[in-house]
């Protein structure tokens, strides 16, 4: 998905900066554009500035410097209840004293919509997450992935176009979590809503996403597809972020017909693309994903610079063999295979040749 321009904006953020002592930015400049139906999370280590941007296009903070708009309306002044987002947490913030319909009730209420027409709304909303029998039950008496489901009803109730998400699968364990991200992705496509999806789960944010914004020190560092992401990071930082990625040190020695020549710090030389370098002397680190790593000579390119590596560790992993190998001096290089009967098993301490293609591997910043 392209980024949109001009009219096809929904969401909005320009040159928006916060900073809470006066002096230290924890957002630095943001531009970002979404148009309606996206689903963008905003993925980054604690403190990078994500969940910032969340709080101040809710309301609950307020931006230093910028202007952040909905529909092309510029919202800094607007309260955060007049906003008509939905909002979902990580903790689910449901009244304990209310039933599950009460709760779903409420947001109504503040709207100041008829009985009949909130009870209605109620049930469709409960249905639509597959909790119609428990309107009458109260939070204490769900499981966490009920409440998440009643959590996300209740941002969903109001028909919101926008709905904002901050770690709300942190507390679920790794299969209901895995469940829900496929309910909550396949719920937004279908109802069409905007969502913004705060985490720092990589996982989550490539599988649940259109595009992914990845954020540190307050500052967008890539803002892609989850392909282009995983398989074109544009610096080093997102490489090491975003899935599992080897790297290794070295410097430019020539750069011809869109290939760098890279001398690793043993002396070894290897060919890669040339990212965010530009010049012979450069330091580089190179970046290759283990599952482009080859150790099968008839699967390699004739003339593809080899290097030669030993056995430290082979872990059978059930659909995929993971090796770990000492590179150039790096102990921890690890390659994926497949778990295919034509695959071989490598054992600790033999000696093996790997390679890959160049255009798999990227001569980064350093």
């Amino acid at each position: 998905m392209t980024a949109p321009t001009g009219n096809d904006a929904f969401v909005e953020f320009e040159r928006v900066q916060k900073s809470y002592d006066g002096e230290t930015l924890v957002v630095k400049d943001l531009n970002l554009t979404m148009p309606k139906g996206e689903f963008l999370t905003m993925l980054g280590p604690s403190g990078s500035g994500k969940t910032t941007c969340l709080m101040m296009l809710a309301g609950f903070e307020t931006a230093t410097h910028g202007d952040i708009r909905l529909g092309g309306i510029s919202i800094n002044n607007i309260p955060p209840h007049k906003r008509g987002i939905g909002m979902v947490f990580q903790n689910y913030a449901l009244f304990p004293h209310m039933t599950i319909a009460e709760n779903l009730s409420f947001p109504l209420e503040v709207r100041k919509m008829g009985k009949s027409e909130r009870e209605e709304k109620v049930r469709r909303v409960l249905d639509m997450v597959e909790m119609g029998a428990f309107g009458g039950r109260r939070p204490a008496q769900l499981s966490g992935g009920q409440q998440q489901r009643i959590a996300l009803a209740r941002a969903l109730v109001f028909e919101p176009e926008l709905v904002l998400m901050d770690e709300p699968l942190g507390a679920l364990d790794k299969q209901l979590r895995e469940k829900m991200q496929f309910e909550i992705t396949h719920l937004a496509h279908r109802l069409g809503i905007t969502v913004v999806y705060v985490t720092h789960d990589q996982t989550e944010a490539l599988t649940m996403s259109d595009r992914v914004a990845v954020f540190n020190d307050g500052v967008i560092q890539q803002l892609a597809p989850p392909d282009v992401l995983y398989e074109e990071p544009s610096n080093s930082f997102v490489a090491q972020f975003i899935g599992e990625n080897n790297t290794l040190e070295g410097e430019i020695k020539e750069i011809k017909n869109g290939i760098a020549v890279v001398q690793l710090d043993d002396g070894e030389l290897i060919d890669c693309k040339p990212v965010n370098v530009s010049k012979p002397g450069e330091r580089t680190r190179v970046s290759i994903r283990p599952e482009r790593v080859e150790y099968n000579k008839d699967r390699l390119r004739a003339g593809v610079h080899t290097l030669h590596a030993e056995v430290l560790e082979f872990i059978y992993m059930g659909d995929i063999f993971r090796t770990r190998l000492r590179v150039a001096g790096n102990d921890e290089f690890i390659i994926k295979t497949r778990n295919a009967p034509d695959q071989t098993r490598l054992q600790p301490g033999q000696q093996i040749e790997i390679g890959w293609l160049p255009e798999d591997c990227r001569a980064l910043d350093a």
